[in-house]
């Protein structure tokens, strides 16, 4: 009876490394996570709806446009943006009719990031109705952009 050996079962299938079919389940799953995570991060960004992406976009275009426009031709875009932006904010009663210093008060009060709008946006009043000839510094523009990327980024209207 020596020569008779006992039946053995099958070997367990091992785990790893895993079928295709549990590498496209895994797969899946995580471009669900990333899309779950891009959709949240879309809402917290923007979450008043599709102006404030719009708004961003283009003042990230801006800032592009920047390194080859004329600063003059930037400023006089930038300061329409903003109008626009405010109005979209916080509604044309409140905001259409300011001007001059009481733009740039009303922009620092409605700022919560802090930037100084009165000292800074002196730019925003006199540089769209300069001559045709008159070239600003392109870090004070760039500033008046990245302030007003921030602010498109809040929430509400608070004044």
């Amino acid at each position: 009876m020596d020569p008779l050996h006992d039946i053995r079962g099958i070997d367990p299938a091992p785990w790893w490394p895993l079928a295709p079919g549990w590498w496209l389940i895994l797969l899946g799953a995580l471009l669900f996570a990333l899309l779950i995570w891009w959709l949240w991060r879309q809402r917290r960004l923007y979450p008043l709806g599709r102006w404030q992406k719009d708004a961003r976009q283009r003042l990230v275009r801006l800032k592009r446009q920047l390194q080859h426009a004329p600063t003059k031709e930037v400023a006089s875009e930038l300061s329409e943006l903003l109008r626009r932006i405010a109005i979209a904010r916080c509604g044309r009663a409140k905001t259409a009719a300011l001007s001059g210093q009481a733009w740039l008060a009303w922009l620092a009060n409605n700022d919560r990031s802090g930037f100084d709008w009165q000292a800074n946006g002196q730019l925003l009043l006199q540089l769209p109705y300069a001559p045709p000839d008159r070239d600003s510094d392109r870090d004070k523009i760039r500033n008046l952009i990245d302030a007003a990327i921030r602010w498109v980024s809040e929430e509400a209207c608070h004044v």
